[in-house]
């Protein structure tokens, strides 16, 4: 075949990858938004099988041939730059797989989509122990395929790099420090002023139909486009992309607490967008999704902090609230409310923690992943470790495994290495976000008068369009200059809280 040929076939042949990869994606979805619950285990099955098909396509023999002539130095020229890409990633999934026996892969691929079930029951019966035979396999695999890689020094690096590829944990270590250094006295001066935000009124009743009616509203007004998505209910809100024509995001309503409800759909719209805005020219190839989990990250708490939390954007919609919420709010100031959502102070759980706090929440699992894979923690240990890293960072510690260790879903469903993301996608944002000052040093008024549009451009034309065309650090590189910073974001909390909390 020519070189032209060979690519023609290689990009089918990963097309049928992404196919397979999409009616998995379908089924993982159904299955975490209402599927019954007798139907789990078959449904697992299906997942196993159309994943082992994925697995056994990406090192195929044929995979293989394709793998060999299209890295080959003289006809690397002549590729054009998203197969290049194209390339790239596939040899690099060929080398983390070829030595993973196929039946053992099947066999953990279903056993993630079980313990995803079982989860939701140990944290409804706040019961670790009947989680810990899952986690306790799913460990033993994720130890057991990274050492078919034959790595032998910091076997957490090969976790870190699956979600923000060349990442390490010199880098995650020594932006963690500056994180530390930075907010923990942004944390105490906020505890020692005597100027503490009402918060009261954040827990009035608001009915699920009305909460579902304004996170409808918002996600529109925020640029998600309904005809290419669709808002759901799950117990743990996720985004799950099929293809960039069908982005779903899920939410849980919270009657009793709107405003985790409101924020969580806001962050989940984030990821979306990043989704729904990748180039048309990616479908059907295997960078037609986000190019990290951290670059993700930024783009769902840019839009949950930066944006949803601003008083530009509640200046904006605090009156819609007041109509959904039928007069509930009448009397409280925008002022007083744009106070109140962004109150801080050491909370249990992750997803509802302020956002001067969360990066401490990521620094627990970090340091607990870390250890689980580089030291010799065992799963059996989980729950006492993780209280007494809650106590050492935040001050507060779980009365229950709900509250503790079970809150999470990211490692029964496999995904150690995931959260330091979180995290530095934080700072992403932080970074992005004074990159766009410089162009529309506006960026309130923007916000405050529903030109979003604007701002979603810029993440387009910098981030979204390119997919995973350009890796995590290449993005954020060429969109503010320099790899990852952490002094923008604790510059925006210290002025942010002094102002909030007048010190």
């Amino acid at each position: 075949m020519t070189v032209e040929e060979t690519v023609n076939s290689y990009r089918q042949y990963v097309k049928k990858i992404m196919d397979f990869n999409e009616a998995i994606a379908l089924a993982e979805w159904d299955m975490r938004t209402g599927a019954p619950v007798k139907g789990i285990s078959q449904r697992s099955e299906v997942v196993g099988t159309l994943s082992d098909e994925v697995f056994k396509r990406s090192i195929s023999d044929e995979m293989k041939t394709y793998l060999d002539v299209l890295t080959d130095s003289s006809v690397q020229d002549k590729l054009d730059r998203v197969t290049r890409r194209m390339v790239e990633e596939s040899r690099k999934t060929f080398n983390r797989f070829e030595h993973i026996p196929a039946e053992e892969y099947k066999a953990y691929v279903i056993l993630q989509s079980e313990a995803q079930s079982v989860w939701q029951e140990a944290k409804a019966k706040s019961d670790f122990r009947q989680l810990q035979p899952y986690l306790e396999k799913i460990v033993d695999f994720k130890r057991k395929f990274i050492e078919y890689q034959g790595v032998k020094e910091n076997k957490y690096n090969t976790l870190l790099d699956l979600y923000e590829p060349g990442l390490t944990t010199e880098i995650v270590d020594g932006v963690f420090k500056r994180l530390r250094e930075g907010i923990v006295p942004i944390v105490q001066s906020v505890c020692a002023s005597k100027d503490q935000p009402e918060t009261g009124f954040l827990h009035n009743h608001l009915p699920a139909d009305k909460l579902k009616a304004f996170c409808l509203h918002l996600l529109k007004e925020n640029g998600y486009d309904f005809n290419a998505g669709r808002l759901d209910e799950t117990e743990h809100p996720f985004e799950i992309t099929l293809n960039p024509g069908d982005v779903r995001v899920t939410t849980n309503y919270q009657e009793d607490d709107f405003m985790s409800t409101v924020l969580g759909t806001i962050h989940e719209g984030g990821h979306a967008l990043y989704e729904q805005h990748i180039s048309r020219e990616l479908v059907g190839t295997s960078l037609c999704e986000g190019t990290s989990m951290g670059i993700h990250e930024s783009q769902s708490l840019f839009f949950e902090n930066f944006i949803g939390r601003s008083k530009a954007y509640w200046a904006l919609h605090f009156s819609e609230l007041k109509k959904f919420a039928s007069g509930q709010f009448d009397s409280v100031s925008l002022d007083d409310f744009y106070r109140a959502i962004n109150v801080s102070h050491p909370s249990l759980i992750r997803t509802l923690a302020d956002e001067l706090t969360y990066p401490l929440h990521i620094m627990v699992r970090y340091d607990i992943e870390k250890e689980l894979f580089n030291g010799n923690l065992e799963v059996s240990e989980l729950p006492g470790v993780w209280n007494d890293k809650m106590k050492e960072y935040l001050g507060i510690m779980p009365d229950n495994d709900r509250e503790g260790v079970l809150q999470d879903i990211h490692w029964p469903g496999g995904d150690f290495g995931y959260f330091p993301s979180y995290a530095l996608g934080y700072v992403y944002a932080a970074q992005f976000k004074h990159a766009i000052l410089k162009e529309h040093p506006d960026f309130d008024t923007l916000v405050s008068e529903g030109h979003l549009s604007v701002i979603t451009k810029w993440l387009t034309m910098h981030i979204h369009r390119f997919g995973s065309l350009k890796k995590p650090f290449e993005i954020l590189h060429d969109a503010t200059g320099e790899g990852p910073n952490p002094e923008y974001l604790i510059s925006y909390l210290s002025d942010k809280y002094s102002r909030i909390y007048n010190f």
